[in-house]
């Protein structure tokens, strides 16, 4: 059953809670540096902050159903390694190469959903071999050097923008949208927050839990690909190690968003403020002189705080 079901008021107040976070966040970094309010600033914190919000999105879609991807960021280093290699090395026409490289998330997307629903393997482990598995086949298929060469159209995905919007921002919005009419406003919908919130219950309803879960780790692959091609044509070429640890962020993206590790609650709308408390946090921690690996620390222990909240509100429930 839907959280807004279940809950509108305290939904919602989650929702502010989080939402007032991101703002008060935003005005320690306006107070701390001078740069942090500029155009220019703010629009590369919501271009740097756009690519890791598609790939939560797909997340989420896992989240939502109990389950966890730590493979997203292996498959976006692989993705992105195969759009730019058949572009370049094989010579096929830039979108031929992005559709087969989103096919290939898609492919990999399913491998994982099969593991679980019907090898039974534990969505942690299934996922955490695919993180291996496409990690290895990047640096397999890049011999472990950039793949470089790209050409303007492949590019212009990741720095293009339309009326001084860059391009990935704009495809944020449009998938974020879209994601928030399928899971608020449809039977998939339902049937996924239902997965997550009862399974049983579910699966006596008349609904296949297991052809959800499968659907839900498709999505989450094909929208792995797309952040690995987008992020490849803002890098201007295939890096081996690209997109290392972002698997973190991608889980860390939803939780602090409010969306539960247990299944059934949560919302598009959260994971997108929790994407960019997450960029805000890097930018304006850059801005302010902290070293990078104090920055981990600091992302790690805002995801276990959101985890304390969430398991509180578990109880609660």
């Amino acid at each position: 059953m839907r959280s807004s079901a279940l809950n509108k008021p305290a939904e919602a107040i989650r929702r502010l809670s989080v939402l007032g976070i991101l703002l008060l966040i935003c005005v320690v970094f306006a107070l701390g540096s001078s740069e942090f309010l500029t155009a220019s600033n703010l629009l590369n914190v919501a271009l740097q902050t756009s690519i890791i919000a598609i790939v939560a999105i797909g997340m989420t879609f896992v989240i939502f159903t109990a389950g966890i991807d730590l493979s997203v960021g292996s498959m976006m280093a692989l993705c992105g390694a195969l759009a730019a290699g058949f572009a370049v090395r094989q010579g096929f026409d830039t979108y031929l190469s992005i559709s087969i490289a989103l096919g290939v998330g898609l492919f990999l997307g399913a491998i994982n959903g099969l593991m679980v629903v019907k090898g039974g393997i534990p969505p942690f482990v299934a996922t955490l071999s695919m993180l291996a598995i496409a990690r290895g086949l990047t640096l397999v298929y890049t011999e472990g050097r950039p793949i470089a060469g790209l050409d303007e159209r492949f590019i212009y995905w990741g720095t293009g923008q339309i009326l001084g919007i860059p391009l990935p921002v704009i495809l944020m919005v449009i998938i974020a949208v879209i994601a928030h009419v399928v899971t608020r406003y449809t039977p998939f919908g339902l049937h996924v927050y239902s997965t997550g919130g009862n399974e049983e219950t579910t699966r006596l309803a008349g609904i296949s839990p297991d052809r959800v879960k499968l659907a839900v780790y498709m999505i989450s692959g094909f929208l792995a690909a797309l952040g690995g091609i987008l992020l490849t044509a803002r890098l201007w070429s295939a890096q081996p190690n690209a997109a290392a640890g972002w698997e973190l962020d991608a889980i860390a993206a939803p939780v602090i968003g409010g969306t539960s590790l247990f299944g059934g609650v949560g919302s598009i709308g959260g994971t997108i403020v929790g994407a960019f408390i997450i960029g805000v946090l890097g930018n304006g921690l850059n801005l302010m002189g902290v070293p990078s690996y104090y920055q981990q620390v600091i992302k790690g222990l805002v995801l276990i705080l959101a985890v304390v909240v969430d398991l509180i509100n578990k109880r609660r429930r």
